[in-house]
């Protein structure tokens, strides 16, 4: 059992963090080339109605107080208007509307590698230098070389074009209408922008099947490497396990095989593991442009992109420290996961 303490403590270490995070942003915008007013302006406007912009930014203020007042505003997730991406919207809004869906695509993608990741990484373990071990191996370094912006069209060659049997991009069909909101015993609540969650949550049977379909290709691409890494993962921490003492015990002791990995191994072995899907998962979180772009996602990792390109510097402040928040409430479930996994941590 966790305790309270521990986990409390784990919290108060993200403050430093996202400082530190808020910092360098802060501070690297500034050094940033450009002004952000004649940006907001636009290029043909006068030096007067850019000094207005200047103002209302908040831009003519020293550093420090700019300084200041972006700490306030970004404790309170108030990161201003954008003013190139969406022009006039909350860049709060913005990032509602772009975040449940990498979170989304992140999920189901890691789902897929820890269900097929631990499994081969375990059994390559168990049957070291066998067949099956050899083809694992392989197929999980395939796994790591293929990169997505290869991997994600010859899925789509595959399974769209030459089968016939899924979409190539989009999130769900044209025209399937999903409303704002859903009903829980008579409250209206709203949706969490997460097709294949809301689908059910509305109980629409085919636009839940339309989305997982579309789903399906993405989630594959990142869920390949996912799993080559975690099954790589899993076969050498399971690999150094067995040779302990307390194993070799176990098996003397009379206790069969497999008994003796699942009951004593595994859950030593998975320690490591889960580091690594951790840190995977929140690398998943803001590395997911090339996945959202072969597949015409609109997710976080292309709104950061557009938002760089274009020098929507609220955006970008906004995306990046939204990443480091998810980052380390990620880092605290690995935590949590690790004085689960082996009590002697928290001591």
């Amino acid at each position: 059992m966790v305790s309270r303490r521990f986990v409390v403590e784990r919290l108060l270490l993200l403050v430093p963090v996202l400082f530190g995070v808020g910092t360098m942003v802060f501070g690297i915008l500034h050094l940033a080339p450009g002004d952000p007013a004649r940006i907001v302006a636009g290029q043909r406007a006068s030096e007067e109605q850019i000094g207005q912009v200047r103002r209302a930014l908040g831009l003519n203020e020293p550093l420090p107080v700019q300084y200041v007042d972006f700490l306030v505003d970004a404790a309170r997730f108030d990161f201003g208007d954008s003013y190139q991406i969406a022009k006039g919207q909350p860049v709060r809004g913005v990032l509602v509307d772009r975040l449940p869906v990498t979170v989304e695509l992140a999920l189901y993608g890691q789902l897929m590698g820890v269900l097929f990741g631990i499994p081969a990484g375990l059994l390559a373990a168990v049957k070291q230098d066998s067949v099956t071990d050899h083809v694992t191996r392989v197929g999980a370094l395939t796994g790591l070389s293929v990169p997505i912006y290869w991997s994600g069209p010859m899925l789509i060659l595959l399974f769209s074009t030459f089968l016939g049997v899924l979409p190539t991009s989009g999130r769900i069909d044209a025209g399937t209408f999903l409303p704002d909101t859903w009903t829980l015993f008579g409250v209206r609540l709203p949706l969490t922008g997460m097709v294949t969650v809301d689908t059910l949550l509305l109980g629409n049977v085919d636009a839940f099947v339309s989305a997982a379909e579309h789903l399906l290709l993405p989630a594959a691409v990142i869920g390949i490497y996912s799993m080559a890494l975690v099954s790589r993962m899993m076969r050498s921490s399971m690999l150094e396990v067995v040779r302990q003492d307390y194993m070799r015990t176990a098996r003397a002791k009379g206790q069969g095989a497999k008994i003796t990995v699942m009951k004593h191994g595994f859950r030593n072995a998975l320690i490591p593991v889960v580091t690594v899907i951790g840190i995977q998962f929140g690398t998943l979180l803001g590395g997911a442009v090339l996945t959202e772009t072969v597949f015409g996602i609109g997710g976080m990792g292309r709104l950061i992109v557009d938002a760089i390109g274009a020098s929507d510097y609220p955006v970008v402040q906004g995306a990046v420290l939204t990443f480091a928040l998810l980052f380390t409430l990620v880092n605290l479930v690995v935590d949590v996961t690790y004085s689960y996994l082996d009590p002697r941590i928290e001591q």
